[in-house]
């Protein structure tokens, strides 16, 4: 299996990259400049630079992406756009980090985390634009995605246990009544779900065990 990781020097990209170098994966990192991921392979592009034939010769696309600023913010949705066109009605599956904000609170699935009191005010523009970029997505019929949501405490630093619950479109808690995993056991998770492929069109969630 061939996997590509676009923004593969960003820190969820770099720990994808490396779990899946370590299990002996044929991967190439996406990047616009130098390469820091553990990938030997490389495609030294800027994603909105990136063309179908770029990625033909995959079997998994990881995106990566993310924005921060205000100005970039509607990337989320730009960006996802461009790269589902890219493999528009090929046999490629595009799996892609996402966002805990847009995840539902209730069965009914009216409720978001993003929409709970207690959610940061300044992460309510970032889970509002990536909710929407996953909104659009789930119009993509002619695109092998699956969608992954993290967490609500996503741990940049945590540790790495190889553990996880794999949940769906509902914030899912652990034993402990805990939403949390780190950026190590998501990457396993990612990687998991690239060579299982057991999720075509659909969100699915992680959380630490």
């Amino acid at each position: 299996m061939k996997i590509a990781v676009i923004c593969a020097n960003g820190k969820e990209g770099k720990l994808i990259v490396k779990e899946a170098v370590e299990r002996g994966l044929d991967v190439t990192a996406v990047v616009r400049g130098e390469n820091k991921s553990a990938a030997s392979k490389v495609i030294q592009k800027d994603l909105f630079d990136l063309t179908s034939a770029d990625l033909e010769c995959f079997d998994v696309v990881i995106d990566a992406f993310g924005a921060w600023t205000p100005e970039t913010l509607p990337q989320h949705g730009t960006s996802l756009k461009h790269l589902c066109d890219l493999v528009s009605g090929k046999d490629i599956r595009l799996l892609v980090v996402g966002g805990a904000g847009s995840l539902y609170v209730n069965p009914e699935h009216t409720a978001q985390v993003m929409d709970g009191a207690d959610f940061p005010d300044i992460f309510k523009p970032l889970a509002s634009h990536m909710g929407k970029a996953l909104d659009e997505l789930r119009t993509r019929n002619d695109v092998k995605w699956t969608y992954m949501s993290p967490a609500g405490d996503f741990q940049a630093d945590g540790a790495k246990t190889g553990k996880y619950i794999l949940g769906g479109e509902e914030l899912t808690l652990n034993s402990k009544g805990e939403s949390m995993i780190s950026y190590a056991d998501y990457a396993v998770a990612m990687v998991d779900e690239a060579a299982k492929g057991n999720h075509i069109q659909q969100r699915i969630s992680v959380v630490a065990e």
